[in-house]
């Protein structure tokens, strides 16, 4: 059984991170995005009930599910809450990160690399499970016309880009097209299968 080499990709909010990752996938790489585990994880009925109880019963939506533009805007004013609800997550992501990843190794024919969107990678002290990290940049006025959150507020708890990229062994300023950046992932896989 052969694990496939894990990377990660990270970068501020607008950068490009899950057009990266879909690059990542057209190359062969298997893919799975930390917002995607969270989306599963906000399902699970254990979680939905901490949250409940934390956040309050206006979290949870008129279909039963948790309602997460009302998660967001309880814990991007209350730093006490996103504490909680990062210690809540952050372990159950990566434990189901590394189950995802496990799983990719039993297959007969297992992918060679497997990668993984992870926003808070630095952040959360996740890096250590990685064997690579790819670290998505892009100029300050490119990332905000490209998101539709409000970024200020968020981007105070980053990392700034600059330590990011000293810290990663694959950086790219998306500044260009989206063939550029597909190009970048390209040359990163054939670098990561020698």
């Amino acid at each position: 059984m052969t694990r496939p080499v894990a990377v990660a990709i990270t970068g501020g909010i607008g950068a490009g991170k899950s057009e990266a990752l879909a690059s990542f996938r057209r190359h062969g790489a298997a893919t799975v995005s930390s917002d995607e585990i969270v989306h599963e994880l906000l399902r699970a009925p254990e979680v939905k009930e901490a949250v409940r109880q934390r956040l309050g019963n206006g979290v949870v939506g008129p279909d039963g599910q948790l309602d997460r533009g009302a998660i967001g805007t309880i814990v991007f004013h209350d730093p006490e809450a996103l504490r909680w609800l990062e210690a809540l997550l952050h372990p159950l992501v990566s434990a189901e990160y590394l189950r995802w990843r496990d799983q990719l190794a039993e297959l007969e024919d297992a992918p060679r690399v497997c990668v993984t969107e992870v926003p808070l990678l630095y952040e959360s002290g996740g890096d250590a499970r990685f064997d690579k990290v790819v670290v998505i940049t892009a100029p300050e006025a490119t990332r905000r016309q490209r998101s539709d959150v409000a970024t200020d507020e968020r981007e105070q708890r980053l990392i700034p880009d600059d330590e990011k990229a000293a810290r990663a062994d694959y950086v790219y300023r998306n500044e260009g097209s989206l063939q550029a950046l597909d190009e970048f992932v390209r040359s990163v896989m054939d670098d990561l299968m020698r």
